[in-house]
């Protein structure tokens, strides 16, 4: 494994420099190794056993496990499904068949297992990128730019669930009081500048490409960035390129699109749902709907890895005592992070290898 994961991350920085048909993004120098992975892991099972420390109750547990309702916990599993397939579906849609379902549903695994051990800086893309590339012999720019539009319908319905999270918080509980005026406002002030973000690069994607070339080109004054300077402006002009091509698709094809993104994230929201509704018959719901896209949102500011150990806490502080018995959070907790995380290492680790071998062979 370790072999394997050093051989991606050698992948990913020879494929972000210059060269004579294509380029990538850099991934900032990070190899995805084995401490790459262990990592997240042990800040997720620190966090899990602090949490299990706290508040998990022997006898309580017990008792849910007798009122354990299965089928919520099988609709659990099926949303991951749902999220991974939604997923692959989307890749093949937006590459117009060059990535079949299979391989689309390969890539997505891919993606969401680097996501979840490169930091939040770097993210899963441009390693997604290199493993479309290198898992299907596809130009690296052309899997760049699939990448690159996917991320935006990501950041796109996200940004949207900003406006509705606020229009249902006067009528639901949506963010906890815990956080309190400080927090509160904090979150606030993140979801602004996410939001602000988002219309930035959305702007500078589809209508004027510029943009994102005079703003990264601002940042790349930095004296620690200027050694990305012309590996990131080559990148730059050639996605210029490609989003003439975007531009030129039909309105139907950003509707479905968009359609085929809002699928998995709905799935991760209704996870949460099913999760705990299977051990716990008086919850609210639309509330821990709600307070999970709220969660969603908030781990994108954590720093770490797949929000590792962040996720944790939030978990806590959305779905704890007041909206379920304190003596299941730990239990909840560990199903959610299960499915949501860990499966997904498993999972990706058993891709890239399998890909690795295949090219082996």
């Amino acid at each position: 494994m370790p072999e394997a994961h050093d051989e991606l991350g050698e992948a990913a920085e020879q494929e972000a420099r210059p060269a004579a048909e294509d380029t990538a993004p850099e991934a900032g120098g990070t190899k995805v190794g084995a401490r790459s992975i262990l990592w997240p892991i042990l800040l997720s099972v620190a966090a899990l056993a602090a949490v299990g420390y706290f508040t998990f109750d022997p006898a309580a547990f017990r008792d849910a496990l007798r009122r354990l309702d299965p089928w919520f916990l099988a609709a659990a599993v099926a949303m991951v499904l749902v999220r991974v397939a939604a997923g692959g579906w989307r890749l093949n849609y937006l590459s117009r068949g060059r990535l079949g379902l299979r391989a689309g549903t390969r890539s997505q695994i891919a993606w969401d297992f680097f996501s979840y051990v490169t930091p939040s800086t770097v993210g899963g893309g441009p390693f997604a990128s290199v493993f479309i590339s290198r898992d299907r012999k596809m130009p690296l720019g052309e899997a760049t730019s699939i990448i690159l539009f996917a991320m935006l319908l990501d950041q796109v319905s996200l940004a949207l669930t900003i406006p509705v999270l606020i229009l249902c918080a006067p009528f639901v509980d949506v963010f906890p009081a815990a956080l309190g005026t400080v927090g509160t406002g904090a979150l606030g002030l993140f979801f602004f500048g996410y939001t602000a973000w988002v219309l930035l690069f959305a702007y500078g994607t589809l209508i004027r490409p510029q943009v994102l070339t005079w703003l990264i080109g601002g940042m790349l004054r930095i004296r620690w960035l200027r050694r990305f300077k012309t590996r990131a402006l080559r990148v730059l002009s050639e996605l210029q390129a490609r989003s003439v091509v975007l531009r030129k698709q039909p309105l139907r094809f950003y509707a479905k699109g968009f359609g085929l993104t809002l699928v998995p994230w709905i799935s991760r929201y209704l996870l949460a749902v099913f999760v705990i509704r299977s051990v716990y018959s008086g919850a609210d719901e639309l509330l821990i709907f709600l307070r999970a896209a709220a969660l969603n949102l908030g781990t994108l500011a954590l720093p770490t890895p797949g929000g590792a150990g962040g996720a944790e806490g939030l978990y806590v502080l959305f779905f704890g005592p007041g909206v379920i018995p304190t003596a299941l959070v730990a239990p909840t907790l560990l199903v959610w992070r299960l499915l949501t995380f860990y499966v997904f290492i498993l999972a990706g680790v058993f891709v890239t290898m399998r890909s690795f071998q295949r090219r082996a062979l």
